[in-house]
């Protein structure tokens, strides 16, 4: 009898003992995770780090939106911070008339639109000479090539001014679509890179494929490489319209007073705003420019682009997948 209470309670302790294990099993699985990187913990801290870093991006759009709405009062109102207590629309129409916006608009498209498609479509043929052709220099050309992104655009200013002023180029878009057209331009050194490396890892075997059934290297470029580089193609034609967008030091140059670019209008808010509005009388009061006029206008020259990106943010995504397949 007092082996079987002996053997029962060993049983026991044997079985609490499995228990623990297992208790302590399924905790550490919940905390950690199988393989240490899918535990609570991990996802914790990856969600952490992911909605500081987002704040940090996100939070000045959301100041700029919260601003853009506020009448002056609220702005005087210490205890109005984010929620206006009236959405004052009329600081919009404000900065509409002041940045002239439609006729703007259509400068800013003209001047961004077609040296992006001109510099996608050059630094593509560039990116992939580099890519799959071997020639003498190759390095040494490709090295020079990268050497030109660290280059300040005020180091070349004075001679491209003057090498378009005697072209007779200055006050049109031309400026900037005859180098996009050669590959040259804005950041289109770092265009080429994105194509260089999106092109080496295509496999080979497509190109000897089309070389079997006589296809030349312009054919096989065109009609295999391109249809499935589209998400590369889309993210540089992005890059270049945005930079494009937002480019104001030589846009002012080359463009001068013939046309002004939405970015360069915001340049010249103030006053342009005092030429409009501070002589003129609203409703029997005098209207003076304040911030939420200067937001309301800085949110209309965003929002094309805000809207472009909610309509292409798949291709960023799709481009890494892309560049995951393997090269032979």
């Amino acid at each position: 009898m007092k082996l079987e209470a002996t053997t029962f309670r060993k049983a026991v302790r044997e079985m609490d003992k499995s228990m623990l294990i297992r208790i302590g099993y399924k905790i550490k699985k919940f905390l950690l995770g199988k393989q240490g990187n899918d535990g609570i913990i991990f996802k914790l801290v990856v969600y952490g780090l992911l909605i500081s870093i987002g704040f940090v991006y996100v939070y000045p759009i959301l100041f700029m939106i919260s601003q853009s709405f506020k009448s002056l009062d609220d702005l005087l109102d210490p205890t109005v911070q984010w929620l206006p207590k009236s959405l004052h629309m009329d600081n919009f129409f404000k900065a509409w008339v002041v940045l002239d916006f439609m006729k703007s608009f259509g400068a800013s498209l003209l001047n961004s639109v077609l040296p992006a498609l001109a510099q996608t479509i050059s630094c593509a043929l560039v990116g992939y000479g580099f890519a799959k052709f071997a020639f003498p220099g190759k390095n040494v050309m490709f090295a020079l090539i990268l050497m030109t992104f660290i280059i300040p655009v005020q180091v070349v200013m004075i001679p491209l001014f003057l090498l378009f002023q005697q072209y007779g180029m200055l006050g049109s878009p031309l400026p900037f679509v005859i180098p996009a057209l050669f590959a040259g331009g804005i950041k289109s050194a770092l265009f080429i890179l994105i194509y260089t490396q999106f092109f080496r890892t295509i496999p080979k075997s497509l190109e000897e494929s089309a070389q079997l059934d006589g296809a030349g290297a312009l054919k096989t470029f065109f009609r295999i490489i391109l249809p499935i580089s589209v998400p590369a193609i889309v993210v540089v034609f992005l890059f270049s319209l945005v930079w494009h967008w937002n480019e104001t030091y030589t846009t002012s140059l080359y463009l001068g007073d013939s046309m002004s670019t939405l970015p360069v209008m915001l340049q010249q808010f103030d006053l342009s705003f005092s030429q409009n509005y501070s002589s003129s009388q609203v409703s029997g009061q005098k209207v003076n420019i304040n911030e939420s006029i200067k937001l309301a206008g800085t949110v209309l020259i965003i929002l094309p682009l805000l809207i472009l990106y909610l309509f292409a943010q798949k291709w960023f995504v799709e481009v890494v997948d892309k560049t995951g397949i393997t090269g032979e």
